[in-house]
């Protein structure tokens, strides 16, 4: 178990994700989108450190300093956990952050995600899977990937993730574009006509249980073309990224931010070169299995 020291830190990593497919099946009765998507952890991470403090202390420093406040996710986390357990204990949580906000990628999320399991274990609350599940969908609809990593299909409004097989390992190049996309305002532009059957991700899934050659050159992003239309910024990235040298660009949730995957990192690394030679924002990663992903302490 992990040990929470009042003389020491222990660090964990909280990964980015991906969403290889992004199918929106229509609006719900309660006013979300009801989704299936097929997301992956990718080795784009925050740091969180976490260190001991007296009983029913709470203190939470992010080297952002508009992400600092009791608002923040990873605050809220710890929270979550008082409130479920009854337990006082204090922490400390200090929070570096690398991926980017509003990008799609989950970053707020995944802290989050990676306080509930850092807690869970290191306070010794033997909270279940099924339990911290549910406190994750209350914090937001990321946040149970989250809890699992890796390969996941996740369907509802994000709250139903279901484990697959993790992909073979690949390499990623992201390119944020520089705008800022909010992701109800990525939903509210959506169109009837915008909404998808589930096929492409279940095709997907299909073919990563089969462990066949996966159909990577169909993956939509439903909330992709209309994302491009009202911010110009990302179609100009996206043909930027294809010029480079990336034979099929997606983009990752309700964006900006693009990605390409590469099986040879020599190709990966001569379109992230030639990206980041052109001043974009840009990172080069690859995948991370869901043991990884849960087993990020430092």
């Amino acid at each position: 178990m992990l040990a929470l020291r009042a003389d020491g830190w222990f660090f964990t990593r909280a990964y980015a994700k991906i969403n290889l497919t992004l199918d929106v099946l229509g609006r719900r009765a309660d006013g979300y989108h009801a989704l299936a998507s097929v997301m992956q952890t990718v080795s784009l991470a925050d740091t969180l450190a976490f260190q001991a403090l007296p009983d029913g202390q709470t203190e939470f420093f992010c080297d952002v300093p508009a992400l600092n406040g009791t608002e923040n996710l990873v605050y809220r986390g710890a929270q979550a956990l008082r409130a479920a357990t009854g337990c006082q204990r204090g922490v400390r949580i200090d929070l570096r952050k690398q991926t980017p906000m509003q990008g799609g990628l989950g970053g707020g999320s995944s802290d989050a995600a990676s306080v509930l399991l850092a807690l869970n274990a290191a306070w010794g609350l033997g909270l279940s899977q099924d339990r911290l599940l549910e406190l994750a969908a209350g914090l937001g609809s990321d946040v149970p990937f989250f809890m699992l990593g890796g390969t996941t299909l996740v369907e509802g409004r994000g709250e139903r993730v279901t484990p697959l097989p993790d992909l073979p390992g690949v390499w990623v190049v992201l390119l944020k574009p520089s705008v800022a996309v909010s992701t109800p305002a990525a939903f509210r532009a959506l169109r009837p006509d915008d909404y998808t059957d589930g096929q492409v991700t279940a095709r997907l899934v299909d073919a990563i249980r089969a462990g066949g050659a996966l159909p990577l050159d169909g993956l939509v992003n439903a909330l992709e073309e209309r994302v491009c239309q009202v911010y110009p910024a990302v179609a100009e990235s996206r043909a930027t990224f294809a010029q480079a040298g990336a034979s099929r660009v997606h983009m990752s949730g309700s964006g900006p931010t693009l990605f390409a995957l590469f099986s040879s990192l020599a190709e990966a690394a001569r379109v992230y070169r030639t990206l980041l030679s052109a001043g974009r924002q840009v990172w080069l990663a690859r995948t991370v299995t869901r043991a990884e992903a849960l087993g990020g302490v430092l």
